[in-house]
């Protein structure tokens, strides 16, 4: 059975272009035209994906994932951004959607990170259910993090890129490892992402004492147990 996605945007034009791309790639697809439509539609509908735009008139897309994450749904979400505004992605980012593609957007890269965003929503069974380093427990069966024994939560794709650092603890990993492994991002891509994520990271791990998320400048990225 295909995937669902859901389309938000403002734009006729754009989601017609969407729904036409996404069906030919093979999914099923479902659209709104703002955030409050799209808030109805998932009474009694679980999309796979959210495809998001940003500027939207009575509820924006930021205003719709913080609704979202509150409530607990964890649905993926792609954002759509019409400028590549940082400050904008970066908010996107922190409330919790999982990528962005800024307009105007080049087809084969939005098919492609929807089906990388979706390949890395899915439970990897590969990975040992449990993994420490230093104060940092997981425990994969309960989805569970924690530190110094007190539960952190976090977002599902600060999850999988915490999962990656500890199960290769000590080992420095390359941001294009790490784009790959996390995100499904196998093309060339000047992505930010991953500093971004390894930031918030670093604001609810590094505390009493424990700094173990490295930057190796030029390579990427190891956590290692402390001294």
């Amino acid at each position: 059975m295909a995937e669902l996605i859901m389309i938000v945007d403002d734009e006729p034009g754009v989601r017609a272009l969407l729904n036409d791309t996404l069906r030919i790639a093979g999914f099923e697809t479902i659209e709104a035209g703002d955030g409050m439509s799209a808030l109805t539609l998932l009474r009694t509908n679980k999309p796979a994906l959210m495809v998001i735009d940003i500027n939207m008139p009575l509820m924006d897309g930021f205003e719709l994932v913080e609704r979202l994450r509150t409530n607990n749904d964890l649905t993926p979400v792609l954002m759509l951004t019409a400028r590549e505004d940082k400050g904008d992605i970066a908010r996107g980012l922190k409330i919790g959607a999982d990528d962005y593609v800024i307009k105007p957007f080049g087809i084969e890269e939005l098919v492609l990170r929807i089906k990388a965003i979706l390949r890395r929503s899915m439970k990897l069974t590969s990975v040992p259910t449990k993994l420490t380093c230093g104060p940092i427990a997981i425990d994969d069966e309960q989805h569970l993090v924690t530190f110094n024994g007190e539960e952190v939560e976090l977002s599902p794709t600060e999850y999988r890129l915490l999962q990656i650092l500890v199960e290769k603890k000590g080992r420095v990993l390359t941001k294009k490892l790490l784009l790959d492994e996390v995100w499904g991002i196998t093309f060339e891509s000047e992505s930010t992402v991953t500093d971004t994520y390894i930031s918030y990271l670093r604001k609810k791990f590094h505390k009493d004492g424990f700094e173990g998320i490295k930057t190796i400048r030029g390579v990427g990225f190891q956590i290692q147990e402390p001294k």
